[in-house]
């Protein structure tokens, strides 16, 4: 007998993204998931995101206001969120063609799963992929999935995770506290009270542009990781080696941004 498929909401937070916000949205609408939910919760926008948005009246619900941040929007959406399974993809990035279908198959047929997570490629502002050294180093401790390993590194990707909204009764909403590590803070959460669960696909693509948030400020995240760990466990050596690797990465992600120069 074949499960049915679970409702999923799908909430975008959104603030001047007019350049990927449709590319997005076509992204979510293109799944042709049967039961989709998706709200698009923009925090006032000035360019042209709001024109954009318009376009779609009757398909996609969406708010334009004012909001405390990306923390604050997201949970403004899942508070509006009927759907069982939920999910944020911000503005700027994509799923990948098929990658609801294959969740709501995972949840569908696998009832005890609470959470899970699939691959997630690194695109460019034209959608091509880059930084595929770093997608594979993610994807070896994907693989592995263990807790020990997601306290020295973030390797759990946020557009491809999804998990149950029963959840939120249990451990809250985001921390709108967090700038950056929003999303790293409410995985260590969740696996208090869950194993995590690896669909071995790609289900996203997270695009890497000059006004990202991860793009402008390595050190800053990786800093704001740091202390997010330091909430959740109290091992001196887990943390020493959270330390290390984010210094190495910040290193490692400075020496990308350096132009090279044309050998003479």
């Amino acid at each position: 007998m074949t499960r049915e498929l679970p409702t999923i909401t799908v909430v975008t937070p959104s603030y001047n993204q007019g350049s990927f916000i449709r590319a997005t949205i076509e992204s979510v609408l293109g799944q042709g998931y049967p039961h989709l939910e998706y709200i698009v919760m923009d925090g006032g926008s000035t360019d042209e995101t709001v024109d954009i948005l318009r376009e779609y009246e009757g398909r996609v619900p969406w708010v334009s206001e004012k909001d405390r941040g990306q923390s604050d929007a997201i949970n403004k959406g899942f508070r509006q969120a009927s759907g069982d399974i939920i999910a944020f993809l911000n503005s700027d990035d994509l799923y990948e063609p098929g990658a609801l279908l294959a969740v709501g198959n995972h949840f569908a047929s696998r009832p005890a799963t609470t959470w899970l997570t699939g691959k997630c490629r690194i695109v460019d502002t034209l959608g091509h992929e880059k930084r595929r050294s770093i997608t594979a180093y993610k994807n070896f401790w994907l693989r592995t999935h263990t807790h020990s390993a997601l306290v020295v590194l973030n390797y759990i990707s946020q557009p491809a995770t999804f998990w149950r909204r029963s959840v939120i009764d249990e451990i809250g909403e985001l921390d709108e506290n967090l700038h950056y590590t929003m999303d790293y803070d409410y995985w260590l959460r969740l696996w208090k009270r869950w194993p995590l669960q690896f669909v071995n696909r790609y289900l996203a693509d997270f695009r890497v542009h000059p006004a990202s948030k991860g793009g402008t400020s390595a050190a800053r995240q990786f800093q704001e990781g740091l202390d997010t760990a330091r909430r959740h466990v109290r091992s001196p050596l887990l943390l020493a080696l959270h330390r290390a690797h984010a210094a190495i990465t910040v290193a490692s992600y400075k020496q990308l941004a350096t132009p090279r120069r044309a050998s003479t």
